[in-house]
């Protein structure tokens, strides 16, 4: 698919080169414009030629006549030819070729050839000073070029010189114009890859058209967008603040109902419902830091492999699954530059999840591999799936998908959230995908190097 630069640039250069052309054929074919007017010009240069060529051959005969015909060939680039009035050559170069045009001017009457051989050809008769009739052909040898002296080298340098400066216009015009698009599109994909700081050009703002006003919206929507995401993320981060302190204290009215009522089954649920809602405030601590812009922090070189090792070897264990369990299919040696503890974070809350959606008695599959540039992680699970609709929204902070994924995870829908900013602050993507015949695989890419990451918030 072209480029709306290319598109916009063809469309003005085709349209100033056919609008040349439709002016030259104009030029040319209209009876009353200029090309008429040429012969108009040349029928009067070959009268009053001709008299004087009539006068030379009755004052000095045929080579007078020939001397300046000659003279009129090398000055002008007529080509011409002097002819009794019978039509028989006098004196001209390639009198041959007018042959037919003298005859048939010696068979009319004058009213009747002067349009006849074009606008480059004419033979009309001439009366010498003793009254003697003579019939004058001339031509112009290539077409009206000649009229102007302009060659085949200087008319393909001028088309040239003229589809050079036509087509640098039309370049300025389609660059003046698709500037602002690609620049708008740069902002909006940074915009829409979480850089919420980024706005477009303020050079660009500054046009008083309707590709300026578009730039200042588009500024304007993204200023708006910023106060309203970070107003969301210090929501998230003041409430989870404000929620560890009740909560600390419910620990505490626990421990002494324990001590004052013994142990009580219903302690024990107290104690399971304290531990997920210290579990989700902390996971939404993590969401709110991720998200929230800082310093940068110093990065260190992880060992990719070892680290995917130990979380599998986690994992395998708190499952406890009679059969199944998790298992690396496919391993490399990969180093990464990056945080070690957002990337175990990150592996750590993907394979969890595969594993509380995985059916009884089937395993994890956890790959691992790299080329030198690339890492690419990939856990799937034998679980239901997910509905190709909503793929792109479980890596949104409590979205849950309905049905066969949702009421018995026990989950908050965190956990995906967080692996997508951990992986979006190393430079990667995140993307799930239904394989066959069922379960869910997510997908891991980070590139091994990468300068600069944003920091956590203390």
């Amino acid at each position: 698919m072209p480029s709306l630069f290319l598109k916009i640039f063809l469309c003005f250069w085709l349209t100033v080169i056919a609008t040349a052309i439709a002016v030259v054929i104009t030029f040319i074919v209209e009876p009353r414009g200029v090309p008429s007017q040429w012969h108009a010009t040349l029928t009067d240069t070959a009268q009053y030629s001709g008299m004087i060529a009539a006068e030379m051959h009755e004052q000095g005969g045929v080579p007078s006549a020939a001397a300046y015909i000659d003279r009129i060939a090398q000055e002008t680039h007529l080509k011409a030819c002097l002819s009794d009035a019978k039509g028989n050559a006098i004196a001209g170069n390639d009198c041959e070729s007018f042959h037919q045009m003298t005859t048939h001017v010696a068979a009319s009457r004058a009213s009747d050839f002067n349009m006849k051989y074009g606008i480059t050809r004419v033979a009309l008769p001439v009366k010498g000073h003793s009254g003697r009739d003579y019939i004058f052909a001339t031509e112009l040898p290539a077409g009206p070029r000649a009229a102007f002296g302009i060659h085949r080298g200087a008319a393909v340098l001028q088309w040239g010189v003229a589809l050079f400066v036509s087509g640098l216009i039309c370049y300025l015009l389609t660059r003046y114009l698709t500037t602002p698009i690609l620049r708008l599109r740069e902002a909006s994909q940074q915009l829409a890859g979480g850089n919420l700081s980024i706005r477009a050009t303020s050079t660009i703002g500054r046009r008083k058209d309707e590709l300026g006003d578009l730039v200042r919206d588009f500024n304007s929507m993204a200023t708006r967008i910023e106060e309203l995401i970070s107003r969301q993320r210090q929501l998230i981060s003041d409430v989870s603040h404000e929620l560890r302190s009740p909560l600390a204290r419910l620990n505490v009215a626990l421990d002494l109902g324990r001590e004052r009522k013994g142990s009580d089954p219903a302690f024990d649920h107290m104690e399971e419902d304290l531990g997920l809602l210290d579990e989700m405030i902390g996971r939404l601590l993590t969401i709110a830091k991720l998200d929230m812009s800082a310093q940068q922090v110093p990065m260190t070189e992880v060992d990719v492999t070892s680290l995917v090792s130990q979380v599998v070897r986690n994992a395998e264990f708190e499952a406890r699954e009679p059969s199944g369990g998790v298992r690396i299919v496919a391993e490399q040696e990969c180093f990464l530059h990056g945080n070690t503890e957002l990337l175990q974070s990150a592996v750590e809350n993907v394979v969890r999840n595969a594993i509380r959606y995985s059916e009884p008695g089937t395993s994890v599959e956890v790959s691992l591999t790299c080329d030198g540039s690339l890492m690419r992680l990939t856990v799937r699970d034998h679980g239901p799936g997910v509905p190709e609709a909503e793929l792109l929204r479980i890596f949104e902070p409590f979205y849950r998908v309905k049905d066969a994924r949702d009421r018995q995870s026990g989950g908050a829908g965190l956990g995906l959230a967080i692996a997508e900013r951990v992986v979006r602050i190393h430079g990667g993507t995140i993307r799930a995908e239904n394989v066959s015949p069922h379960g869910l695989q997510i997908e891991i890419i980070m590139p091994q190097r990468r300068e600069g990451m944003t920091a956590i918030p203390s």
